[in-house]
């Protein structure tokens, strides 16, 4: 199947597409700013650029779309129809990248997290991992 669009109307089509400032990484830092967390966002200075990022915590948290990042849910694990080569070949490298940045943050002393969109919908319990989240990665405090 050919694409609908001319190169340049696609390109800009797809200039349009966010990366940061989603609805699934808003709702993540409504929930966490209500649980009382500081975090920084978009952090380049660390592999991946978590999309939360506690640096007293050590705690980065990344927010993956299930189709873009490979999850293993109803919505991630469906192929497309057009251009099905190209896409598999994408989401496997996004997959692979996104593998990379997790080891690389671990080596570096960082706990990652991933939340999924799908698990976006029930709040109270993305509520309720964040609460524990945050109390298992608390800074120490010395006597």
């Amino acid at each position: 199947m050919t694409d609908v669009f001319d190169p340049a109307k696609r390109s800009a089509v797809m200039a349009r597409v966010k990366s940061r400032d989603t609805r699934p990484e808003l709702l993540l830092r409504r929930l966490l700013t209500g649980l009382g967390a500081r975090y920084r966002l978009h952090r380049k200075d660390l592999p991946g650029s978590p999309d939360v990022a506690m640096p007293g915590r050590r705690l980065a948290i990344f927010v993956h779309g299930c189709f873009w990042h490979g999850h293993d849910c109803p919505r991630g694990s469906r192929a497309p129809k057009a251009n099905r080569d190209y896409w598999l070949a994408k989401v496997a490298r996004n997959v692979a990248r996104d593998a990379r940045n997790r080891a690389d943050l671990a080596a570096a002393g960082w706990r990652v997290e991933t939340v999924w969109e799908c698990q976006m919908k029930d709040q109270g319990a993305l509520r309720e991992r964040l609460a524990r989240l945050l109390e298992e990665t608390a800074p120490r405090k010395t006597p």
